[in-house]
């Protein structure tokens, strides 16, 4: 049986009492909202802090605000809210289904949409029991100095795995962050890093409040889809979202897609717009733009699957992104 190691827990009641505590307890203290990775993580001593301050009872961080201008989605609102609410199904469908296919129902409820954009990376040498770990010699990501994926590697390249980040950055969201020396507001796209150990832009101390989605574009069509060994629990192998904005003659003005769970962070897709843009979104365009996500993506050996077939896959995630905004324009 995994155990859990001895700590402290504290029930903050406001934002700036959660940092204070984060900043007294700095360097043995992480906070905890949902708990669902973090949990196992301790057990398996990738974590040992002496002290977990917990966001459950923060109100500020729980709700969904519907604006004129869009949604503002408190990081402490668990992922099954946020799918089932019929705001965002409605207006950001993507987003909601995200949400809903993110592990399975009873962790849905407890796991918040604040854990999962700031969800650790995953890898098949890290997230293992500390015995395991040992037994190998351990990695780059934790107590070692060698990475076991890319071999002579000096920089970690642990599988972001976050289906609501990835959902998010095509819809440009914004992400509140608070921490020990005030606010700020920063974009989805620039909170991501490609270094493995710790691939967000967050300084200790900080927490992520709230997210802000801006609302689309009339002409805006989004779709999210998600490559998994079973249809519940598991991690994404591959992570795809698209966002096609179209004007009133169904002709295509803008298109972005992002692909991620390759690397340590997810990956905008270039060179989209010279294929798309002035066009119909017809089978032609699909399959031409199919073929250049392949092109662009290469999947590391760090999650336990065929880095080959989940490459093969990238075409297949494109063509249904883009099949099921093409029948939700029409």
């Amino acid at each position: 049986m995994l155990r859990l190691h001895a700590y402290e827990y504290h029930r903050p009641g406001t934002v700036d009492e959660a940092i204070a505590l984060l900043v007294e307890h700095a360097g043995d203290v992480m906070p905890i909202a949902g708990g669902t990775d973090l949990i196992p993580n301790m057990k398996h001593r990738l974590f040992t802090p002496g002290h977990l301050v917990s966001l459950r009872g923060i109100g500020e961080m729980r709700g969904i605000a519907e604006e004129e201008a869009g949604f503002t989605i408190g990081a402490a609102t668990s992922l099954d809210q946020v799918a089932r609410d019929a705001r965002v199904v409605e207006v950001l469908p993507s987003l909601a289904r995200a949400c809903s296919l993110v592990s399975g129902p009873q962790l849905r409820r407890m796991g918040t949409i604040g854990g999962n954009v700031c969800l650790d990376t995953r890898c098949t040498y890290y997230n293992q029991t500390l015995f395991w770990r040992k037994a190998l010699g351990y990695c780059l990501k934790k107590d070692g100095t060698a990475c076991h994926v890319v071999k002579g590697g000096t920089r970690c390249v642990a599988a972001h795995s976050a289906d609501t980040a990835t959902a998010l950055l095509p819809l440009e969201a914004e992400l509140r962050i608070v921490g020990p020396e005030g606010e700020r507001v920063t974009p989805i796209a620039s909170f991501f890093t490609s270094d493995g150990v710790w691939n967000r832009r967050m300084e200790p101390g900080e927490l992520l409040i709230s997210i802000r989605v801006p609302r689309p574009a009339t002409g805006a069509r989004h779709s999210f889809q998600k490559l998994r060994a079973r249809d519940s629990i598991d991690f994404p192998m591959l992570n795809l979202a698209a966002r096609v904005d179209f004007d009133a003659e169904g002709v295509i003005t803008d298109l972005q897609m992002v692909a991620s769970a390759m690397g340590s962070d997810p990956r905008k897709l270039g060179k989209l717009d010279a294929i798309a843009v002035g066009k119909a979104l017809a089978e032609p365009v699909m399959e031409e733009l199919a073929e250049q996500a392949f092109r662009q993506c290469h999947p590391l050996d760090n999650i336990p699957v065929d880095a080959e077939w989940r490459r093969a896959m990238v075409p297949v995630l494109v063509r249904r992104a883009l099949s099921e905004i093409a029948d939700a324009d029409r």
